[in-house]
């Protein structure tokens, strides 16, 4: 629409700075008069070259003025930008009467992506994020900068640079798809927590009808741990689709997909003294456009580590009319640590959830969380408004 009115206004422009000058031609020897006369036919009126260069050089000059600001340059011919805010209020009630509940507003994530593409499908990705530091400023991190490459084997591309690693961002786009509210089950402090979803390494996707894969190496403590030792985390995802959509980017309301994946990884070397740290799991999900199921097992060894043990999750989603879901998840997680005593945590996620238009969904939950850890009271329940905004 822009540009349709900068032609008007160009057009307007040139008609009213042009000088015209009317031309006549004598039918029977075809000389050309400024004049009218005998013999004489008009042929119209013109403008001379010298004054539709001149006019188009300052048109030019103007629009450049106008478009001051609005223009974007770059070594690429695409560039892709969007953006993700989860923007939320959450009330949490202790049990522990000796703990003061919390009543706050949040912006628990704000994403700023830039993609430059100098082809189709080749591109490098920055991805920024928001984080609240100890003090309580807010600081800009570095979730993801990468260099992709496609087809460099048959079927597969490559991210290299601070990269997905392969469990995690696929279970937000198949398995768990709230993340605004919650992380995935093996990354909340409310159950396994034991990896998180982007480190800096090397990571081979692979994508075909009925198979995909995800294969790398990784700094061992992802993105938030600094690194030190020389141990470096071999990772892994192959997932069988049922259904032969492994290469379509689906959509829960529109698209149907059953996949059967396995997935873990393991320490090579040695980090922080540690010599073993290996996690396997194995999750299985049925989406259709009416209802979401899905869930998984899982355990963690890491010599004993805090973290260690062995659970269980289970997730689903029910949407009985357009706009509308009902959600819900509940995690059993068995902390098996080599010092200290075993405990199991148990995290139920309940909720509704409305979506406003394609970039705003609206969310009301309630996480209720609690374990058996003795001398300790850990028990709570979040009561949570989200916004999710896409654009």
């Amino acid at each position: 629409m822009k540009r349709i009115a900068l032609s008007l206004a160009a057009l307007a422009v040139t008609s009213a700075m042009a000088t015209t000058i009317t031309l006549y031609q004598d039918t029977q020897t075809g000389a050309l008069y400024t004049k009218p006369g005998p013999n004489r036919v008009k042929l119209g009126e013109f403008v001379s070259k010298d004054e539709v260069v001149k006019t188009t050089s300052d048109l030019k000059k103007e629009m450049a003025k106008e478009l001051k600001g609005t223009v974007v340059s770059a070594k690429v011919p695409k560039l892709k930008i969007n953006g993700v805010h989860y923007l939320g209020y959450t009330y949490t009630n202790y049990d522990d009467t000796n703990k003061a509940d919390k009543s706050r507003f949040e912006t628990r994530r704000n994403y700023f992506q830039v993609k430059a593409y100098w082809n189709d499908k080749d591109y490098a990705r920055v991805t920024m994020d928001t984080h609240q530091n100890s003090s309580g400023d807010w600081a800009f991190r570095l979730k993801y900068a990468y260099l992709y490459l496609s087809d460099i084997l048959p079927y597969t591309g490559v991210e290299f640079g601070q990269v997905h690693r392969p469990w995690i961002d696929y279970a937000e786009h198949h398995g768990w798809l709230y993340r605004s509210i919650s992380e995935t089950f093996v990354e909340t402090g409310n159950a396994a927590h034991v990896i998180n979803s982007a480190g800096p390494g090397v990571n081979f996707k692979t994508k075909t009808d009925y198979f995909t894969s995800e294969i790398g190496l990784f700094n061992n403590g992802g993105y938030h741990a600094k690194k030190s030792g020389s141990g470096q985390s071999f990772e892994w995802r192959l997932t069988y689709n049922a259904l032969g959509n492994g290469t379509k980017h689906v959509h829960a309301t529109s698209d149907e997909w059953l996949n059967i994946s396995f997935y873990g990884r393991m320490l090579t070397g040695t980090d922080n003294g540690t010599n073993k740290d290996t996690m396997t799991g194995i999750h299985a999900v049925y989406n259709n456009p009416m209802f979401l199921i899905g869930g998984h097992w899982m355990r963690d060894d890491n010599d004993g580590g805090v973290h260690d043990g062995k659970g269980w999750s289970v997730n689903g989603e029910f949407r009985p009319v357009p706009k509308w879901s009902i959600l819900a998840r509940y995690d059993h997680w068995k902390v098996t640590p080599a010092s200290g005593i075993d405990y199991t945590k148990k995290n139920l996620i309940a909720g509704v959830a409305y979506t406003y238009n394609k970039n705003v969904k609206f969310i009301a939950n309630v996480i209720d969380y609690s374990d058996d850890k003795p001398h300790v009271d850990n028990d709570k329940t979040d009561y949570m408004l989200t916004a999710e905004v896409h654009w």
